[in-house]
C-alpha cells in the first residue's frame, strides 16, 4: 500500500473550535509531558532520563487492586459466570443502576460516611474531564465566565473553555494564607469579570485544593457557598481527590455543610468526583456528576449521551465498590501509604533546603523555590523550570502554568512512581542545590 504524504498547508478552511488556541497545549504543563516522553526515566533502560512529577497519578496501591481484579476473575471463570450479552447490548444513558448504587455508596464511604448521595442523582461521565465540560455546558453560555481560585489545575484551561466558549476569571489567592481562598477575592474577580461586561455563572473549587495538596477548611466552604448565594451563581466542587485525604476527618465536602444547612441553597452546588485518583483508574474514564438541582440533573443525563462509560467497566466496578471488606481495606491503606510519600518526599526537600506547604491531601505538594530566582517573576521562573526538566531531568510543574500570581512555586507529584524512583528524584534535587550552593560560595 502507497503512503500518502501530506504537508502542504491546510487550505480549507476549519471551525473556530479547531484553530482556536484555548486548548493550553502551548503551557509549560504540557511541554514538560512532551520532553518526559521524548526520554522516560527508567532504572534499568534509561536511568538518565526525565522523571515524571507533573503527573497527578495514584500507583501507591495498584497492588490492592490488582489482587482484587486477579481474583475475581478466577472466580468469574470458575462460576462459568458470562456478562457478554448484558454488556454488548445497548444501555441508555442512564448507567446500570447496580454501578450508581454502589459509586452512592462508596462517595458516602470515602468521606466518612458524614453525607449522603441519592444514586437517582448520580450522573456517570468519561472521567472528571468530562463532568466538568458537560457542567459548564449546562451552566453557562459562550462569553460568561466561571471564578476558578489561583492556582489551579492546568487542564482546566482545556476542559472548561475550548468547546464551551466559556472564559475563566482568576480568583488570586496568594501565599499569606497558604493560597486559602477569602472572600475578599472572590470580590474582586466577580467585580473585574462585571465591569468588563462578563456575567459571571458559577464558581469552581477543587477540594482538596488542587494543585495545594491540602483540603478546605469548613469555614472557606461556608464562605464560598454564602458568596454563591449572595450573587445568585452557580457553585461547583471538584472532589476527584477527597479520597486521597490522609484522614476522612480532614476532608470536609460541601454535602456536608449542605446536610448542616438542612439543604438550604442547594440547587445551585453540584459535585465532580471521578475515580482515575483515589483508585488509580484515570484509564478507566470513570467520572460522576452529582447534582441537587433536578434540571441540572436531567440535562447532565441527557448530554451524558456523548462520554459514556462501557457497561463492562460499570459491571466491574460496581462489584469491586460494593465489596465493603475489599473498599476498607483499602481506603485505609491507600491513607496511609499516601502519608507516608507524602512525608518522604518533605523530608527529601527540606533536607535539600526547600521549603513546601504544608498539606493533608493530595498527590503531590508545593514547593517553594524563589529563593532560586534571580528576579520574582515569570519569565525567571520559566527559566528554573527549564534547568530542572533538562538538566536535574525532573518534569516538575511552574507555578505560572497554574496561573500562580507568585514566581517561584512548583507543583510536585509524588505517588505516580516507585519509592526507589522517588528517592532517586530526590537525590537529583539535593545534589543540584549542593552545586548551586558552591557555585555562590566560589
Amino acid at each position: 500500500m502507497a503512503i500518502i504524504e501530506i504537508d502542504q498547508p491546510c487550505v480549507v478552511g476549519l471551525s473556530k473550535v479547531a484553530v482556536s488556541d484555548t486548548h493550553g497545549e502551548d503551557s509549560p504543563y504540557f511541554a514538560g509531558w512532551k520532553a518526559y516522553d521524548e526520554d522516560p526515566y527508567d532504572e534499568l533502560k534509561n536511568p538518565s532520563g526525565v522523571i515524571q512529577m507533573g503527573l497527578a497519578e495514584n500507583q501507591v496501591s495498584f497492588d490492592l487492586l490488582e489482587e482484587y481484579l486477579d481474583k475475581n476473575a478466577e472466580e468469574t471463570s470458575r462460576k462459568g459466570i458470562s456478562g457478554f450479552r448484558e454488556n454488548a447490548l445497548f444501555q441508555d444513558y442512564h448507567g446500570l443502576l447496580s454501578f450508581r448504587k454502589a459509586m452512592a455508596s462508596f462517595m458516602e464511604q470515602i468521606r466518612g460516611g458524614r453525607a449522603r448521595f441519592d444514586p437517582e442523582r448520580v450522573v456517570i461521565t468519561a472521567g472528571a474531564t468530562a463532568a466538568n465540560e458537560l457542567l459548564t455546558f449546562i451552566l453557562a453560555d459562550p462569553g460568561d465566565a466561571l471564578l476558578v481560585p489561583t492556582p489551579y489545575y492546568p487542564g482546566f484551561d482545556r476542559d472548561l473553555r475550548w468547546r464551551t466558549g466559556v472564559k475563566i476569571v482568576p480568583v488570586h489567592c496568594d501565599s499569606s494564607n497558604n493560597f486559602q481562598i477569602t472572600r475578599t477575592a472572590l470580590e474582586a474577580a466577580y467585580d473585574e469579570a462585571e465591569s468588563n461586561g462578563i456575567k459571571v455563572r458559577g464558581v469552581l473549587i477543587t477540594n482538596p485544593s488542587n494543585p495545594l495538596g491540602a483540603t478546605i477548611q469548613r469555614s472557606i466552604l461556608e464562605q464560598v457557598l454564602d458568596f454563591a448565594t449572595a450573587k445568585n451563581i452557580h457553585l461547583v466542587s471538584d472532589e476527584i481527590y477527597s479520597g486521597s485525604a490522609f484522614s476522612s476527618s480532614e476532608f470536609i465536602s460541601i454535602a456536608e455543610i449542605l446536610e448542616a444547612r438542612s439543604y438550604r441553597d442547594s440547587e445551585r452546588v453540584h459535585i465532580v468526583y471521578s475515580l482515575s485518583k483515589d483508585l488509580g483508574l484515570p484509564g478507566f474514564r470513570v467520572g460522576t456528576i452529582y447534582s441537587y438541582n433536578d434540571k441540572v440533573v436531567t440535562t447532565a443525563r441527557r448530554m451524558s449521551s456523548f462520554t459514556l462509560i462501557s457497561s463492562q467497566t460499570q459491571q466491574l466496578l460496581a462489584a469491586m465498590l460494593s465489596d465493603k471488606m475489599f473498599t476498607e481495606n483499602y481506603i485505609k491503606t491507600n491513607r496511609e501509604r499516601l502519608r507516608k510519600r507524602y512525608e518522604m518526599i518533605v523530608e527529601g526537600l527540606k533536607s535539600a533546603g526547600i521549603a513546601c506547604l504544608k498539606g493533608n491531601a493530595g498527590l503531590f505538594c508545593w514547593m517553594n523555590l524563589s529563593p532560586l530566582l534571580d528576579e520574582p517573576t515569570r519569565e525567571c521562573e520559566l527559566k528554573v523550570w527549564k534547568t530542572m526538566l533538562h538538566e536535574v531531568k525532573l518534569n516538575i510543574s511552574p507555578g505560572s502554568s497554574c496561573h500562580c500570581t507568585e514566581a517561584g512555586w512548583f507543583r510536585v507529584c509524588f505517588a505516580n512512581m516507585s519509592e526507589q524512583t522517588l528517592e532517586v528524584a530526590l537525590k537529583r534535587i539535593h545534589d543540584f542545590m549542593e552545586r548551586r550552593r558552591k557555585k555562590n560560595n566560589e
